[in-house]
């Protein structure tokens, strides 16, 4: 019997050891990727650079995607395509608008040339991302199509892409309902130099019913945004089926015109 309790003992004593390592290893990687998180640059014509730092261990996906769009050169020539005052400003649209985004074949070569959306790793999301949204965050944009219908929750939440936004102020609103995987460590003024240019409503306000006034007047070019990664790779994102909202507007106005 007391060879018996001997050995139970050391056998849980052999556990316990290899949580505590187990558990310690864990905190090393967390304070090394902490660390060496990587460091995006972005240069805006005119206005200068901003310094962002990225949270991997916070938004993993947001961040692959970032990171691989920006070191294909994705962000080069691409625009801030909606500013709020004391609110954020938008960017990450090739055309202009905010109307297009990323496809596969930017992520990666041999890619295809199909829309793609990302998981949104946010606390309603299920994703226990903690980051706030105070000024100077970095955050991804989606849609919002509850509005449509308050079902279409997941379809709302997994609808980032490309495009990002900066906080100018702090919005605790925001806090947990969308991405947020980085803040600006250098170049604020640049930001809040941005912030303050002269907008208007958008061309198609009539059309769209979006009579918010957040339209550049003068363009703001991103000359480039690359990413530092020290070496780590953060391979891509996993990419998501994006919601066809055009198809389900349809069927959804065919199903009841034939009622």
């Amino acid at each position: 019997m007391k060879i018996g309790k001997k050995i139970i003992w050391i056998i849980a004593l052999i556990i316990v050891i290899v949580l505590i390592g187990v558990v310690g290893y864990g905190y090393y990687q967390k304070l090394t990727m902490k660390e060496n998180r990587p460091i995006a640059t972005m240069e805006v014509e005119g206005y200068g650079q901003v310094k962002m730092e990225l949270y991997p261990e916070q938004a993993p996906e947001a961040v692959a995607n970032f990171i691989a769009l920006a070191n294909r050169g994705y962000y080069n020539g691409s625009s801030f395509h909606r500013v709020v005052k004391d609110f954020m400003i938008q960017g990450g649209t090739k055309n202009g608008d905010g109307t297009t985004g990323a496809k596969i074949s930017d992520l990666k070569d041999g890619g295809e040339d199909k829309d793609y959306s990302i998981k949104g790793e946010f606390i309603a999301n299920n994703v226990n991302n903690t980051v706030r949204f105070t000024e100077g965050t970095l955050g991804i944009a989606r849609s919002d199509y509850t509005s449509y219908d308050p079902s279409l929750k997941e379809e709302s939440y997994n609808s980032g892409n490309a495009q990002f936004f900066i906080m100018t102020e702090d919005n605790n609103s925001l806090d947990g309902n969308y991405t947020a995987f980085g803040r600006v460590i250098e170049g604020m003024d640049v930001v809040h130099n941005i912030e303050n240019v002269e907008t208007k409503v958008a061309d198609d306000s009539e059309q769209t019913g979006n009579t918010e006034q957040s339209v550049p007047v003068t363009t703001i070019k991103i000359t480039s945004i690359n990413v530092e990664t020290n070496g780590i790779d953060y391979g891509l994102p996993e990419t998501l089926t994006p919601f066809d909202y055009q198809s389900w507007f349809y069927n959804q106005y065919m199903s009841s015109y034939a009622q």
